[in-house]
């Protein structure tokens, strides 16, 4: 309403303090600076009297008493009276402010949310559009989330209230575009320091995070007070805080572990609810090999090994799930390969899995320069060592196929006994 009555009184010319009221209106509504609006407005009836005049060459001056409304104008230092410049040049400066105001209004929001990047923001859902969400995140703002930034199976109807994360803002010649996001992982961490005081205060701190959006979400926390409980401060009185969250996210499963600096210790809490037996690291392969027992096996891989995954985003090791069994037979095999290898001895052995090299494909991967540089081994005993490693590994992987390539003929000879012959015609 005020941006009508703006271009009425451009158009009529008229210059007081109603004019003041509605650049001040103008930029309340649209959170533009009055002090761009009155150069646009200047600028706007520059443009005006050039097109009066049909003049481009000569000197024009516009200037707006800020206080009074009061406006003055000069062509070539003469005074002009600019209530007589008419209607047509009157058209032209609301032409040229309605650009100059649509240009500041990106100009404002533009920087009013690139500040904003990466916090949580709540708005109201609008429509969908070509399976992309628009949500009104203020009386003069809509934001987009892709299909991508949407959370799979949940859905939403306008007018209902979400929460999400400002995940990127862009801007164009004709538009910004405020990227919204309820799958990147920064959202969970926002929502954990919005209903978790000790997170906003700085007691708790969220150190690891790796999300599956839509199905399970892993966040490693640690306490800077040792009074305070990290994990149940974020799980709240009778699990109320995560309760909160995990409803914010249509029943995400959400594990949470105790960060420790300690990679073995991390590693075992990330795989919880499976009990760790043993874990070997090597540190040259970022690789951790961690032992279970068969009962723990299937928690510790998670469906459709979900649990080992998201252990492995949030410590950043690469993780090895063994059997007692499996690891045994890795270290037997380990262990008659180097024993093969003039100038190898049972010692040897050791100081290869105490590097967290447990397995002939261990060996292989590393190479010799490790051995060389972490076990002072001779160039030429290592390289020896990793040549036959590869003969080995070579093997394995053959027998391993082999095996496969048997388990499928089984399978198929299997499903072709039960199925019922055709009757011959």
């Amino acid at each position: 309403m005020a941006s009508h009555s703006f271009f009425w009184l451009v158009e009529k010319g008229i210059m007081n303090q109603e004019l003041l009221r509605i650049v001040e209106n103008i930029a309340r509504d649209k959170n533009i600076d009055k002090e761009s609006i009155f150069a646009d407005l200047e600028e706007a009836m520059v443009s005006a009297v050039r097109k009066h005049f049909g003049d481009a060459e000569s000197e024009i001056i516009v200037q707006i008493d800020r206080s009074g409304g009061g406006v003055v104008a000069f062509k070539d230092g003469q005074p002009i009276d600019i209530k007589r410049l008419g209607r047509i040049p009157a058209q032209t400066a609301k032409q040229v402010m309605i650009q100059k105001i649509r240009a500041d209004e990106r100009d404002s929001i533009f920087s009013e949310f690139v500040q904003r990047k990466g916090q949580l923001v709540s708005g109201s859902v609008v429509r969908y559009e070509g399976g992309a969400l628009i949500v009104n995140l203020d009386h003069w703002t809509e934001g987009i989330m892709p299909k991508g930034e949407q959370i799979m199976g949940q859905t939403h109807r306008p007018g209902e209230r979400v929460r999400c994360l400002i995940l990127d803002v862009k801007e164009s010649a004709s538009q910004v575009k405020i990227i919204l996001s309820r799958t990147h992982p920064d959202f969970i961490r926002r929502l954990f320091e919005s209903e978790v005081p000790e997170i906003a205060e700085g007691i708790i701190e969220v150190r690891a995070l790796a999300r599956e959006a839509g199905y399970r979400s892993k966040v490693a926390v640690m306490s800077f007070d040792d009074k305070v409980d990290p994990v149940g401060a974020c799980v709240g009185v009778r699990g109320s805080r995560i309760k909160n969250i995990v409803d914010e996210l249509g029943g995400e499963k959400i594990d949470i572990v105790r960060w420790n600096d300690s990679s073995q210790i991390l590693v075992a809490n990330a795989l919880m609810p499976a009990k760790v037996s043993e874990i070997a690291l090597c540190f040259e392969l970022g690789r951790a090999t961690v032992v279970v027992e068969e009962d723990q096996l299937s928690l510790a891989i998670g469906k459709h090994g979900q649990n080992v995954r998201l252990a492995a985003r949030l410590t950043g090791w690469d993780i090895d799930i063994l059997t007692p069994d499996e690891y045994n037979q890795g270290i037997e095999r380990l262990a008659g390969c180097v024993k093969g290898v003039e100038g190898s001895d049972d010692v040897l052995v050791d100081k290869l899995i105490a590097l967290g090299i447990i397995s002939v494909l261990d060996l292989d991967d590393v190479g010799p320069d490790p051995l060389v540089a972490e076990l002072k081994l001779d160039r030429g005993l290592a390289e020896r060592l990793v040549e036959r490693a590869d003969r080995e590994a070579k093997a394995l992987t053959a027998e391993a196929d082999q095996k496969q390539t048997q388990k499928q003929l089984a399978q198929q000879t299997k499903v072709s006994e039960t199925t019922p012959r055709e009757d011959a015609e």
